[in-house]
């Protein structure tokens, strides 16, 4: 299997974009870039688009190999346009939903910080319009729709697109990848 020293891993929220790319930028040795880093400031404000646009082209430039990892379309022009490979978590909308209310209740039990300080709260995960959970439910569709148009367009067709239907299937190709 190629070794790719920029790559992108998508899918819906909840579908272990974040996890994969910690696990494989540790293991290929590569930076590891998350986009809800470079989004998110303190009390959940997100950064606006040129602070945030700066803060990508800052992280992509700072490292000559990287593991990325968000949806955030706005930048597609720096994250896709600049990976080399393209892993696409496209589970099951059960597996999705599952996995992001399981790590919902951990973070909110585990008062988890993550980005900029930033906790999730029952409350906001669960009984909010601006839920995680929530979004995760009303953008499934929309994003498999948007990630099936862009794979398919030209702009695109220098990425190596791996795309995984179920958890099984990428534990087995993280099995075979050879350093």
């Amino acid at each position: 299997m190629n070794f790719y020293s920029k790559i992108l891993i998508i899918g819906t929220s909840g579908s272990g974009k974040s996890t994969l790319a910690r696990h494989l930028a540790k293991r290929l040795q590569l930076a590891d870039i998350e986009l809800d880093a470079l989004y998110w400031q303190a009390n959940w404000t997100p950064a606006g688009a040129s602070l945030f646009r700066a803060r990508v082209e800052h992280a992509i430039n700072s490292h000559s190999a990287w593991v990325m990892n968000g949806n955030y379309l706005e930048i597609k022009d720096l994250s896709w346009g600049n990976a080399q490979q393209l892993i696409w978590l496209d589970y099951s909308l059960a597996t999705v939903m599952w996995r992001v209310i399981k790590r919902s209740l951990l973070r909110v039990i585990k008062k988890e910080k993550l980005w900029a300080g930033n906790t999730e709260t029952l409350k906001n995960n669960f009984f909010s319009k601006d839920s995680i959970i929530l979004w995760a439910w009303q953008t499934y569709a929309l994003r498999k729709k948007q990630y099936s148009e862009m794979i398919a367009d030209p702009s695109y067709r220098h990425l190596q697109v791996l795309r995984f239907k179920s958890p099984a299937a990428l534990e087995s190709y993280l099995d075979g990848l050879k350093l």
